[in-house]
């Protein structure tokens, strides 16, 4: 069993995504060619343990029923003051690297992901290229993910807002 541990104070490298810290949650919309579009309930977890990475949870919902739709799992890194790097496992069989450019300002933070590697397992559905767009202001976090999947170019997948729990 792990002992619980006293609070530790974020790595000087994540200091400006400290206000990302904790728990969010909130509602999105879901849609792609290929599928019915959809409503969704989330909820991420941004956390750390005094290393320079901040670690991340995403798990989602149906809006209508409650069954589980989607979850993630990775690090968000920032190696530069201006850049951060997302990296990412989903139990769909597919594995995503994201960089982009950071910009803390007004009390809000920006981050523009492109993926710069996707992996995909044998049974995976084929994803060529992912990217988000995040923008985070006091207790909102807003975003869209963009998606080219099975044969589709990259367009529009998913936006939510989410709420400091």
């Amino acid at each position: 069993m792990v002992e619980p541990q006293p609070p530790v104070a974020p790595h000087p490298d994540i200091a400006p995504l400290a206000p990302l810290l904790g728990t969010w949650r909130g509602t999105g919309h879901g849609e792609y060619p290929t599928i019915a579009s959809f409503d969704y309930l989330e909820e991420i977890h941004f956390g750390h343990i005094g290393r320079p990475f901040l670690t991340y949870r995403q798990r989602t919902r149906a809006a209508d029923d409650n069954r589980p739709l989607h979850a993630e799992t990775g690090y968000l890194r920032c190696p530069r003051p201006d850049r951060v790097e997302l990296i990412l496992a989903h139990p769909t069989g597919i594995t995503e690297i994201c960089e982009g450019g950071l910009i803390v300002s007004d009390g809000e933070i920006r981050f523009e992901f492109e993926s710069t590697n996707i992996g995909l397992s044998s049974t995976a559905k084929s994803v060529t290229a992912l990217g988000r767009s995040i923008r985070q202001s006091g207790d909102v976090i807003d975003y869209t993910l963009r998606m080219a999947a099975v044969g589709e170019p990259l367009q529009h997948h998913l936006a939510a807002t989410l709420r400091r729990a």
